[in-house]
C-alpha cells in the first residue's frame, strides 16, 4: 500500500520539477507578466476601458489563474518536502499577491487591487538570473548606501551652509535658509544649469568660482564615483552568492578523470571487483577510525592484483625459462644458469 501511494506522488514530483527546470516554463511566466502590465494599462485610458472594459477584466482574471497554476507546479515540485517551499521568499511574495485580492478588506479598495496588480511585474526578477542577481545586489548594496546618503547629507549641509552665508541675501528663494540651499544644491548635484547658477554667483560673491567649483569636484564626481564602487561591489557580491546557490543546487563538480564520470577519457574496461567480506564488515560497521578504510583499501587492492594475475597470459613458447631447482643438483643448476654460448659461423655454415 505504500509503495503504491509513493509511486504516483514521486511521478507528480518528477513532473512539476522537470515543468520548473524548462526555459519555456519561464518564458510563459515572463508573456504572462507583460500581458497583465499591458491590460494594467490600457485602463487608463477611459475610452478603452469604456469599449473593451469587460475584455480587460477577463484578462485580469486569465493572468491571476495562470498565476495560480505556475504556483502549483513550483508547490509540486517541493511536494516532498513542503518546507523548501515556504522558505523561498519568491514564493511567499506569488502567494500574498495571489491571495490577498480575496480578503475582505482588500477587494473594495480598487487603489489596493490595483497595486497588487502592478506588483506582479515585479515577478520578472524571479524569472530570469540576470534580473535576479540585479535584485540581489541592490539588496546587498543597502548598507553601502546608508552610509553614502549619510556621507552625502553631511556635504550637502556644509555646501547649503557656506551657500547661506554667501548667497543668502542676495537670492533669498533659493539659500534663505538652511533646508532651501540643500534642496538647491541637490538639484545641482546632476550640473543642470551650474553654468547659470555660477554667473549669477560671480555677480554677487568672488568666492563663487572656488565654491562651485570645490562643490562639483566634492559632490558630483566623488560622491558619483563612491556610489558607483557601492553598486559594483554589491553586484560582483550577488554573482558570487548566484554562483554558490547555483552549485548548491547542481552539487558537486564532477572529476573528469574520475572512472564512473561522464567525462572520463576513454580506456580498457575493467572489471568491477567486489570487496572482501571484511571490508564490507567494515564499511557497514562504520568505523569512526581511519584504520577500517586502510585496510578496506588494501584488501580491495589485493584483490584486483590477484584478479590482474590471473587474467595475464601465459609466457609464450620461446622464451628461456629457468631449470628447476633440484637439491644435490648444483652442478646441473650452475650449468643451466650460464649464459648460453653462441656458435661460431663457421659451424653453422657446415651444417
Amino acid at each position: 500500500m505504500t509503495i503504491n501511494t509513493r509511486e504516483p506522488l514521486h511521478r507528480v514530483t518528477e513532473t512539476c520539477a522537470a515543468l520548473v527546470r524548462e526555459q519555456w516554463f519561464s518564458v510563459a511566466g515572463f508573456v504572462v507578466i507583460v500581458v497583465n502590465a499591458v491590460a494594467l494599462g490600457l485602463e487608463t485610458y477611459g475610452g478603452v476601458t469604456a469599449r473593451y472594459g469587460l475584455l480587460l477584466r477577463a484578462i485580469e482574471y486569465v493572468c491571476l489563474a495562470a498565476l495560480a497554476v505556475e504556483l502549483l507546479i513550483r508547490f509540486g515540485a517541493e511536494l516532498p518536502h513542503p518546507s523548501r517551499f515556504f522558505r523561498d521568499g519568491w514564493n511567499l511574495f506569488d502567494l500574498a499577491i495571489v491571495l490577498a485580492p480575496l480578503l475582505p478588506g482588500v477587494q473594495e479598495q480598487v487603489t489596493m487591487l490595483r497595486m497588487l496588480r502592478l506588483a506582479r511585474t515585479a515577478r520578472a526578477f524571479r524569472l530570469f538570473p540576470s534580473l535576479r542577481v540585479i535584485l540581489t545586489g541592490i539588496r546587498h548594496s543597502l548598507p553601502g548606501l546608508g552610509s553614502f546618503l549619510v556621507i552625502t547629507v553631511l556635504v550637502l549641509y556644509v555646501y547649503a551652509m557656506l551657500g547661506w552665508m554667501l548667497f543668502g541675501q542676495a537670492y533669498p528663494e533659493r539659500y534663505g535658509t538652511v533646508g532651501q540651499a540643500m534642496l538647491t544644491l541637490g538639484l545641482l548635484l546632476s550640473l543642470d544649469g551650474i553654468t547659470d547658477t555660477l554667473q549669477t554667483g560671480r555677480e554677487v560673491s568672488e568666492w563663487a568660482i572656488a565654491y562651485y567649483l570645490s562643490y562639483m569636484i566634492c559632490a558630483c564626481y566623488l560622491l558619483t564615483n563612491l556610489l558607483v564602487g557601492v553598486v559594483l561591489n554589491a553586484l560582483q557580491e550577488a554573482h558570487e552568492h548566484e554562483r554558490r546557490a547555483l552549485a548548491a543546487r547542481n552539487g558537486p563538480p564532477v572529476d573528469p578523470a574520475a572512472p564512473g564520470s561522464a567525462q572520463a577519457p576513454a580506456g580498457p574496461a575493467v572489471r568491477a571487483v567486489p570487496a572482501p567480506p571484511e571490508a564490507v564488515a567494515d564499511r557497514a560497521g562504520g568505523a569512526a577510525s581511519d584504520e577500517p578504510a586502510i585496510r578496506e583499501q588494501l584488501a580491495v587492492l589485493r584483490t584486483i592484483i590477484a584478479d590482474l594475475e590471473r587474467r595475464m597470459p601465459e609466457q609464450p613458447v620461446g622464451v628461456l625459462q629457468p631449470a628447476p631447482h633440484r637439491v644435490g643438483a648444483g652442478h646441473d643448476a650452475a650449468a643451466a644458469a650460464e649464459p648460453r654460448r653462441r656458435r661460431p659461423r663457421s659451424a653453422r655454415r657446415n651444417r
